[in-house]
């Protein structure tokens, strides 16, 4: 199949996105969080380590004077939560951008060798990714997090080492069924590589689907992240991370609301509207629901 081909089918697949306007509603929500994150240094009213004890768990509307310096009040060390939580929503985002990214870059790679060359090969990385599909994500993120050491690269090593594998099997199964297509018998008739079949005639006409899942994955892995920090093994302080934002408040929640719920309220909100705009991506790129 032609690359231009190629971009007349992922034109079609993005023009059936932007009809479906509940899914594209909630695109605009995630490119709002991503904006915010961009741009959080801009945005953030104050330091988001600066505290100060006379500040100590102010309610939300906290003004000064005359302004409203704190919208959504500050923590237990008086820092500011909605500096916090634009910050926070850098990590959030970058970890769960960058690990999708990679664990399907490195889950493409290994299944198109896998379907493509098959035999001893096929047979090794299949064992690999079955044993590591025994293990759930979070015990197995805390457990490379236990022996590596909490930080944000190990976080990014703990997940890729594990996502990787939902992709691999995607791509493998893909590579299986095109590879006995007639354009791709066709240029392996030519004489054309392996890379040049690989690269040129099976990626392009799997990758929908990769886009696909690395979109649902990345809600996962917000999750997951914010899991981690909120056991205290994830990203450490004076970094903000909304996870740990959660495990400071909620020794306060009687009295302190809002200390915990708006960190919640955030990854609510990111993780629905990955979710559903990811469901917008599956329905628009699935041939069987073409219309």
């Amino acid at each position: 199949m032609s690359a231009a081909a190629s971009d007349s089918i992922l034109g079609r697949n993005l023009r059936r996105f932007r009809r479906d306007r509940a899914s594209l509603a909630w695109g605009v929500v995630f490119a709002l969080f991503l904006l915010a994150a961009i741009f959080a240094p801009l945005l953030a009213p104050h330091d988001p380590a600066a505290g100060s004890l006379l500040r100590r768990l102010q309610p939300p509307g906290w003004m000064e004077d005359g302004e409203w310096a704190y919208p959504l009040g500050c923590d237990a060390l008086g820092r500011d939560i909605l500096s916090r939580l634009l910050h926070g929503a850098r990590v959030s985002i970058s970890i769960g951008v960058v690990v999708a990214l990679v664990a399907s870059c490195f889950g493409t790679t290994l299944g198109l060798l896998a379907g493509l060359a098959g035999g001893v090969v096929d047979a090794v990385i299949s064992r690999i990714v079955d044993v590591l599909f025994a293990f759930p994500l979070l015990i197995f993120a805390i457990g490379l997090m236990g022996m590596m050491g909490p930080g944000l690269l190990n976080i990014i090593l703990a997940l890729v080492l594990k996502d990787w594998v939902i992709t691999c099997r995607l791509v493998r199964g893909q590579t299986l069924d095109v590879r006995d297509k007639e354009y791709v018998e066709a240029a392996v008739a030519v004489g054309a590589s392996r890379w040049h079949v690989m690269t040129r005639e099976i990626l392009p006409n799997i990758l929908s689907p990769v886009i696909v899942v690395a979109t649902i994955r990345m809600a996962t892995i917000i999750m997951t992240e914010a899991s981690l920090s909120f056991l205290g093994i994830g990203v450490q302080p004076p970094t903000p991370a909304w996870g740990s934002m959660i495990a400071d408040g909620r020794g306060f929640m009687m009295d302190a609301w809002w200390v915990s719920t708006f960190p919640g309220l955030a990854i609510f909100l990111l993780v629905l509207s990955v979710n559903l705009t990811s469901q917008g991506l599956r329905d628009a790129f699935d041939p069987r629901l073409a219309r």
